[in-house]
């Protein structure tokens, strides 16, 4: 049974840190033109290549207006853009713009002297731990979802 008092009980726990690392992400990475809402976007981009609207939104769990707006937004920063898609003259294909990649060491570095600095005094091991435990815990979230519908 778990004890539902604010500090003891998990949950509470993994969002107060969610949020924090959203606020101090957000401070870092908005001096390169990014919020930390698209990092998500920039990853699958980055890492995957081209790809559809729908495709970004399904890997990065976002509803479909929510990723419109975002890449809205990202196009008239200059940060993506959009191309015909060769194999669906319906479709458009989004990129990352050279601008927005030109810009990722920095952006990487800042999150990761944040990372280091949040995981300070954690040894190598305790982090791979967390890490393997996070993962387990949002395959067992994205199982619910699943099952229990979006």
């Amino acid at each position: 049974m778990i004890d539902w008092n604010l500090f003891s009980n998990p949950a509470p726990l993994i969002n107060m840190a969610s949020r924090s690392f959203a606020r101090l992400g957000e401070r870092r990475v908005r001096p390169f033109g990014f919020s930390i809402g698209q990092l998500p976007v920039v990853y699958l981009l980055r890492h995957g290549g081209a790809m559809s609207q729908k495709e970004l939104a399904r890997l990065a769990k976002t509803e479909q207006p929510s990723m419109a707006q975002m890449l809205s937004r990202m196009e008239r920063d200059g940060l993506v853009r959009r191309a015909p898609d060769p194999d669906d003259g319906r479709s458009q294909l989004i990129s990352l713009t050279e601008a927005a990649l030109e810009k990722l060491p920095a952006t990487r570095a800042a999150l990761d002297e944040g990372n280091q600095h949040a995981l300070a005094g954690f040894s190598e091991d305790e982090v791979q731990m967390l890490v393997g435990l996070l993962r387990r815990l949002n395959e067992n979230l994205d199982q619910m979802v699943a099952r229990e519908g979006e």
